[in-house]
This record gives C-alpha cells, sequence and structure tokens, in this order.
C-alpha cells in the first residue's frame, strides 16, 4: 500500500525496497568503479544535462536512498563506501574503472553544485582527491588505442628496414652493371627479386 508523507513523495512498500536492494546489491557487486557524489541544488535541466554527459561516457548515474545502498553495499567490494552515503547523495558506476571518475569530475569542474565525495575501483577505496587523480588517467579505450599504436609502429617500422637493404641492394646493382658497360637490370625488377 502506497501513502503520501508530508513530502509528497511516495513510501515504498517493503517488497519494492527489498527489490531496490537486490538491483543494487547486483549492480555494485558488477561495476568495476563507484563514485559518490552530493547533487543538492542542481535543478531539472542540470540533472538532464548530468545524465546526458554521463549516457555518452558509457556511466549510469543513479539517486540513491542512502539507507537502502547502505543495505545494497553490504557483502560487496564498495562496503566501506558507506560512511558517504548521507544527505542528497547519487552515484556514478561504469564497467570501465576510469569512466565514472572522469565523467562525475569532468561534470563537477562545470558545476559546482555536484560534488564528489569519494569512491572506490574494488576493494580499493578512493577520497575525493583520489577520485580526481584517477579520473586523470586514461580511458580504456585510450589505453587500448595507445596499445595498438605502439604494437603496430614496431611492424612498420620493421617493414621499413626490411625493405630499406632489398632498395639499396637494386641501386647497387644497377651502379655495378652501368659501369661495367652492361645493360642494368631496371631497378623494380631487382627490388622484386630481392623480396621474393
Amino acid at each position: 500500500e502506497h501513502t503520501v508523507p508530508r513530502g509528497g513523495v511516495g513510501l515504498v512498500n517493503r517488497t519494492e525496497k527489498q527489490e531496490i536492494v537486490t538491483d543494487l546489491n547486483e549492480m555494485f557487486a558488477a561495476a568495476a568503479s563507484v563514485i559518490v557524489t552530493h547533487y543538492r541544488g542542481i535543478n531539472v535541466s542540470e540533472m538532464g544535462e548530468l545524465r546526458r554527459e554521463m549516457r555518452e561516457a558509457d556511466v549510469r548515474f543513479r539517486v540513491t536512498k542512502n539507507r537502502l545502498v547502505r543495505r545494497a553495499i553490504e557483502g560487496t567490494p564498495y562496503s566501506e563506501l558507506g560512511d558517504l552515503f548521507e544527505g542528497p547523495t547519487a552515484i556514478a558506476y561504469s564497467d570501465d574503472p576510469i569512466a565514472a571518475a572522469k565523467a562525475a569530475v569532468a561534470y563537477a569542474k562545470k558545476n559546482d553544485k555536484l560534488i564528489v565525495l569519494g569512491g572506490a575501483m574494488g576493494d580499493t577505496v578512493l577520497d575525493e582527491a583520489g577520485v580526481k587523480t584517477v579520473a586523470a588517467l586514461p580511458s580504456l579505450d585510450e589505453v587500448r588505442a595507445k596499445l595498438i599504436a605502439l604494437l603496430n609502429t614496431p611492424a612498420t617500422q620493421l617493414a621499413a628496414v626490411v625493405q630499406a637493404p632489398a632498395g639499396q641492394l637494386a641501386r647497387v646493382l644497377a651502379a655495378q652493371g652501368s659501369k661495367e658497360g652492361g645493360e642494368a637490370p631496371a631497378e623494380a625488377d631487382i627490388a622484386v627479386t630481392a623480396d621474393a
């Protein structure tokens, strides 16, 4: 049965609360990182902008009921965050360990009404400074791109090194043929032979 208390917000019955706790518990168990924020004073349009930016960064953002979250984090890697859930709290979480911190810190820089309280990456609890440090790290996609570039660079350099002696050999043979007065084979013919 739903009733409306003084604040005009509907009460959630016991079954619904248990479902919320179960959903949150599953989310905490699966998330690579969780960032806890306060959002006091953020209006509806700012909240919409915040949620849109979080979605674009592949981060989920959820306003939380503190008492339910404290129950939900029990038995998860994030159980140490319980003390942060006071006041108007929301969480940013992601499968990418860096993305939630990056998105929350970026929005907090633009709008000082969002305050980053702390967070965690698995068992590692982070204070506000720790979250900002993590946010400065490259994202998983950025790391992958750099790794691919590093792997491709040696291959490109190796191909250039392997081709260079063949080209030099072709020029030497062409020059030697010219000195001896004979008709020198075309450089392209020698390069093909050298590559084979």
